[in-house]
């Protein structure tokens, strides 16, 4: 750059001086102009922003200003170096791209972190409804990747060979897979849960093989934070999940009614009115399901009983409402049962005495009675 200033000679000034206070100036314009632009962004669109817009304006603005400073920098030492006939050019090339290409990586990484904080944010997002699983992963998978692409472009920038480096990578790897296979695993498992979803934050979940039961908290790649009914957190390694069976009541469809109510034996002839009216109280219920399984029938001769089997489903998945509705179908079948006279049983047992044992009874104390009864 040479610039000719014929007033400059008189006050004896050197001419780079003068292109490094230009630099400094297109610079610190340069700068003004951006950040009156973001600001003007942020404000005045602030209520037709979508997570996407506000994530550009957000991970770009800082990244940006140091950009610029960056390259002026740069211009200034060009400037610099050519002026003494230095050599200090050749090696600041580099060091130009190794700052340049690590302000890009942070303002991609700036962006996706925004991304993901907005995505999660209600008011952002909207009427959508986003899985903070997949969002989570998905981020912290992008941001990996950029990380490792940052390094080997620097890395490529500098001179290496990363097809060296990608090759003693995969010995090294091996050899370190082998020592933390527990980690890897897992990782891997942790990997499994975010592609295959069968959990996510906020779902209740339960395992049959293990002593595992509570609402997930936190997916992490090395483990999963469990909040369990008494309060108390469950870490979990996430390699666990891929050798048991998990539950996840949180994705039901209803909830299930099954009781089985026991009619006396004096009250058999009438069951079968009591069994259709509670048939039919079921049907006209708008808290039962309809379209699920409705079954209400004598299923058993118990011991002391005549047993009804009740079985259908709630249209709520809410443990609270369910409680509540069960609770009415319940009383509601015990007063269908006293409505007609019936009653419910409870465990009774009928001793069937010889006539001559019950001659003997009536003739002797009850003391003595009791005493031949034993014996």
């Amino acid at each position: 750059m040479s610039l000719s200033y014929p007033f400059l000679h008189e006050l004896d000034i050197p001419h780079w001086v003068i292109q490094i206070v230009i630099v400094l100036l297109i610079s610190g314009v340069i700068n003004l102009i951006l950040s009156r632009v973001f600001d003007h962004l942020s404000r005045d669109g602030r209520a037709a922003l979508t997570p996407w817009d506000d994530a550009v304006i957000r991970g770009l603005r800082t990244p940006v200003t140091l950009l610029i400073w960056v390259i002026g920098f740069c211009w200034i030492v060009a400037v610099v170096a050519k002026a003494t006939d230095s050599e200090l050019i050749d090696g600041l090339n580099n060091l130009r791209d190794v700052i340049i290409l690590t302000l890009v990586g942070w303002c991609i990484i700036r962006f996706i972190r925004q991304l993901e904080r907005n995505l999660l944010n209600p008011e952002l997002a909207g009427d959508k409804s986003n899985d903070p699983t997949t969002i989570v992963a998905i981020g912290r998978l992008s941001r990996i990747v950029v990380i490792i692409t940052c390094f080997l472009t620097i890395l490529q920038s500098l001179g290496y060979s990363i097809s060296g480096l990608l090759a003693f990578g995969g010995v090294g790897g091996l050899a370190v897979g082998f020592a933390a296979k527990d980690m890897l695993a897992n990782f891997f498992g942790g990997l499994m849960i975010y592609l295959n979803k069968p959990f996510r934050v906020g779902d209740w979940i339960r395992s049959p093989d293990r002593n595992i039961e509570g609402t997930v908290e936190y997916i992490g790649w090395r483990e999963t934070r469990i909040k369990t009914f008494d309060k108390r957190p469950l870490y979990v390694p996430n390699a666990t999940f891929n050798s048991i069976s998990v539950e996840n009541p949180s994705r039901m469809e209803n909830r299930r009614i099954k009781e089985t109510v026991g009619l006396r034996y004096q009250d058999g002839q009438k069951v079968e009115v009591i069994v259709e009216e509670i048939r039919q109280y079921l049907n006209d219920n708008d808290e039962i399901a309809s379209d699920k399984t409705l079954l209400v029938s004598l299923n058993a001769f118990g011991p002391s009983s005549l047993d009804i089997l009740i079985y259908c489903f709630t249209c709520t998945r809410d443990w609270a409402e369910y409680l509540r509705v069960k609770q009415d179908v319940l009383v509601r079948i015990m007063a269908i049962i006293h409505s007609h006279g019936a009653d419910i049983a409870f465990p009774t047992r009928t001793l069937d005495l010889p006539e001559e044992w019950l001659g003997k009874l009536k003739q002797t104390p009850a003391k003595t009675a009791e005493r031949a009864m034993i014996d």
